[in-house]
């Protein structure tokens, strides 16, 4: 069996809109969801646990209807998760091809965030599953459409699911301030320019 859980290194972790302790507790959620998989079901699945911001995406394949319930009614259990997002499919476990193929997908997704100035890409999430991209994330307006149209434009893209929380420019302003502390978060809007 196969259980995988979001990642987090260090250096992506230090720019993240979330609080240590959200960060923390959404590790915690992804360790404890597997935790309450049950063995039969674990055996003959492959099972995807990505928490952001207390929210809980499940994706990966199980066996039959049955096991998918259970390990959703299971997530749904745990304190703190606010929201869980089933996309478990039912039948056999990806080949090692496809899982390949979508951490190619999602490492192509990454760059293109990165390369396209628009947006961090430290504040985005980025999971696929057998081409159907998953964005989780805290942005505003514009970077929600931005990541949207860099995912759905990446080649191996089948389609985007776009479960990234919006909020208002003020908002993401004070949690950027909050998140790189001492630095000096940069300015909210561009500088004119002069033509001489």
């Amino acid at each position: 069996y196969e259980i995988v859980f979001g990642d987090c290194s260090s250096d992506v972790c230090s720019s993240d809109l979330r609080s240590t302790g959200t960060q923390t507790d959404d590790e915690t959620t992804e360790w404890r969801a597997a935790g309450r998989v049950p063995e039969h079901i674990k055996a003959a699945s492959r099972i995807n646990f990505t928490s952001y911001n207390r929210r809980l995406l499940i994706s990966g394949e199980v066996p039959n209807a049955e096991a998918r319930a259970t390990v959703v009614a299971e997530a749904r259990k745990l304190e703190g998760v606010r929201e869980v997002y089933d996309e478990l499919t039912i039948g056999a476990k990806a080949t090692l091809v496809n899982r390949s193929n979508d951490s190619f997908i999602d490492s192509k997704v990454k760059a293109r965030l990165v390369d396209s100035n628009q947006i961090s890409a430290n504040h985005i999430k980025v999971v696929t599953e057998n081409g159907a991209t998953y964005l989780m994330g805290l942005v505003n307006e514009r970077e929600a459409k931005v990541a949207v149209a860099v995912a759905r434009t990446t080649a191996g893209v089948r389609k985007v699911i776009n479960l990234l929380e919006v909020l208002p420019d003020e908002d993401i302003r004070r949690l950027d301030e909050q998140a790189l502390g001492s630095r000096k978060a940069p300015p909210a809007s561009q500088a004119p320019v002069e033509t001489r």
